[in-house]
């Protein structure tokens, strides 16, 4: 198995605003071709460590390596494998995307071909409109425009700032999906998010900044490891069936309107069935209840709340 090449590393990093130490001793890193969503309550500190990663505000303490050049050694070697949207995307209204993006390529310091600026329009699939008048476009088509931008040069970093803010349903299904196109491209993406349900349908990896410190780092496919299982369960007498269930050894029964809710080390769904059928009642319910990662993050932070 090849090793995971890391696009972004980043190591005890410190930042002081004024008095205040925003940014505490931060590490972690972004592989190639993975999506790392950054979490964290507001205030934690995620827009301000994003400025420092894109280098938008210069960092006090520690090392920042973006495709295997340091940041504050390498500045111009290392900036020019990021991109990013910080904030909205600002554009020429008057102007068509594709106009847009030409004013973006006469600007940047590297040639850019025709042939890439097609590729990159396809790829936040725009063709249908990259001739139309930026003023006509959807706050959705804004945001995937601002993606083809900063894809332009080809990064092999994406950082992504609140970049699903304001966007309908459709929006937002659109930008997850072309997310996990650029990640299936093997470009490496940070998203900022307070949007955790989408968070959760495409994020390889979490990092949780509280207070300006990472508490958590941890794979998506962990996050409900280790929470127990809970099984929801109703019958046609739920207080009959809590005494079968107290007879049979589950302890942990939580009774609702709803129903019941067992948590168990296992999944115990057949045995719990067969004590409901065995004593008798109907069995109207039986389903796995996992914990979602707004219960997960909830759990992990302070302040209960972004």
């Amino acid at each position: 198995m090849v090793e995971e090449q890391n696009v972004l590393e980043l190591s005890n990093i410190w930042k002081r605003i004024g008095k205040k130490m925003i940014i505490k001793n931060v590490a972690f890193s972004v592989g190639k071709g993975q999506v790392v969503g950054l979490l964290g309550p507001n205030g934690a500190g995620k827009t301000t460590l994003i400025r420092v990663i894109v280098a938008l505000m210069q960092l006090d303490q520690g090392n920042i390596m973006i495709a295997g050049e340091s940041l504050t050694k390498n500045y111009k070697e290392a900036i020019q494998h990021v991109g990013a949207i910080v904030e909205n995307p600002e554009f020429y209204n008057y102007m068509s995307g594709y106009d847009n993006l030409m004013q973006y390529v006469r600007m940047a310091h590297q040639e850019i071909s025709p042939e890439q600026i097609d590729e990159v329009v396809k790829a936040v699939h725009l063709e249908n409109n990259i001739q139309q008048k930026v003023k006509t476009y959807s706050l959705g088509m804004r945001q995937r425009l601002g993606v083809a931008q900063a894809l332009l040069h080809r990064p092999s970093l994406l950082v992504l700032d609140e970049p699903m803010n304001g966007l309908d349903p459709k929006g937002m299904r659109e930008f997850r999906e072309m997310i996990l196109e650029l990640r299936d491209q093997g470009i490496g993406v940070l998203i900022s998010s307070h949007q955790l349900s989408d968070i959760e349908l495409i994020a390889d990896h979490l990092v949780i900044l509280q207070k300006g410190e990472v508490t958590h780092k941890v794979a998506m496919a962990e996050v409900h490891q280790g929470q127990g299982n809970v099984i929801c369960v109703m019958t046609t007498d739920n207080e009959a069936a809590v005494q079968l269930l107290n007879q049979a050894g589950f302890e942990h029964i939580q009774t609702t309107t709803a129903g019941l809710f067992i948590t168990s080390a296992q999944d115990a769904r057949a045995t719990i069935a067969q004590v409901i059928v065995n004593g008798g009642l109907g069995l109207l319910e039986l389903s796995m209840k996992q914990n979602s990662l707004e219960d997960v993050f909830l759990e992990w932070t302070e302040e209960g709340g972004l």
